[in-house]
């Protein structure tokens, strides 16, 4: 059975789409790649396979223009992304093959988002464990983190800072310590660094990390 193309019209919000519509009222997303593809036309006929692939291309193209919009929102890895696209209704194959296309655009890489989520934490002053807890929830392959971890600076500036601001500058008793570390564990420094940021400070005597 054979499908005639009705129209072929140019969107007018969405700068370089199209739609075409077919006989019977079925009306698919295209670009103009899509349009070269199939030499689609008013009039053109296709066959149940030329509009099953046309079908499937429409669905690649929606797929890879809904990736760049959410990554036009904010970097992610490129499990949020496929993950965001199935949410959406975007099929498993559709997901990852948008995923391979702006991989090799260059607008989404693992590896540079997990080196600025490190950063960007750091910054805020967390510690290693809090930040490995963050690359795996946003899905940040685990063989690129020990490189973006390696990149954190090694000084002591956001353990200090935090101890500071928590106490004022007063001395604490065993309980606000205690709290003290907790605070310090949760935002992810290990019991060697907050040992050594103790120390610096004359109450560290009492310290017990048991």
């Amino acid at each position: 059975m054979l499908r005639t193309v009705t129209k072929l019209t140019e969107s007018t919000k969405v700068k370089g789409r199209w739609y075409v519509e077919l006989d019977g009222g079925e009306s698919l997303p295209v670009n103009v790649n899509i349009i070269a593809d199939f030499s689609l036309f008013t009039g053109r006929e296709l066959t149940e396979e030329e509009c099953e692939a046309l079908r499937a291309a429409a669905l690649s193209m929606s797929a890879k223009a809904r990736a760049l919009e959410l990554l036009g929102r904010r970097a992610m890895s490129r499990r949020e992304l496929t993950d965001k696209l199935t949410e959406r209704g975007v099929s498993d194959g559709d997901a990852q093959a948008a995923a391979d296309y702006l991989t090799g655009l260059g607008y989404l890489d693992d590896a540079q988002y997990a080196a600025t989520l490190t950063r960007h934490y750091a910054q805020k002053g967390y510690g290693k464990a809090r930040i490995r807890q963050e690359l795996y929830r946003r899905g940040v392959p685990k063989e690129l983190w020990d490189d973006a971890l390696s990149e954190m600076p090694e000084d002591t500036g956001a353990i200090d800072a935090l101890i500071d601001r928590r106490l004022r500058g007063e001395k604490p008793d065993k309980k606000e310590l205690k709290r003290l570390t907790d605070m310090l564990l949760r935002r992810g420094f290990s019991w060697d660094e907050i040992r050594s940021a103790l120390s610096r400070y004359d109450f560290s005597e009492g310290y017990d990390d048991e």
